[in-house]
């Protein structure tokens, strides 16, 4: 997979094709108008951008995502615990707990995935 970034306004389009693909792109660039105020020009130029990102493709007038939402975010969290914390997730958490403090429930569903891992290995 390649190196897939969007900016603010692109994620926010994304999340609206996301939520209703398969869209025809008429209708893409309705949606648009309604949530995010654009005009059909601005809809179509931020879905050719992502087209051309290789995270979404418009075929026939008929847009779907080429990766999903999940996978999109998945591989994001991973570039940014990369290029920030040398890979290391531990290394993150440790940051990211510094300032805010996790609740029982998140720290037993991150028991949960740690043992869940090492059953799997």
């Amino acid at each position: 997979m390649g190196e897939y970034q969007m900016g603010v306004i692109e994620a926010r389009f994304a999340e609206i094709i996301w939520k209703n693909e398969p869209v025809s792109s008429a209708e893409l660039a309705r949606l648009a108008e309604t949530a995010l105020g654009w005009k059909k020009s601005t809809a179509y130029t931020v879905l050719k951008r992502l087209c051309g990102k290789g995270i979404f493709k418009n075929e026939n007038g008929t847009v779907t995502s080429l990766i999903s939402k999940q996978d999109f975010y998945s591989l994001q969290s991973e570039k940014f615990v990369e290029e920030n914390f040398k890979g290391s997730l531990p290394a993150f958490l440790a940051a990211f707990t510094a300032r805010k403090e996790l609740t029982a429930e998140e720290v037993e569903y991150l028991k949960n995935l740690i043992e869940g891992f090492e059953e799997w290995k």
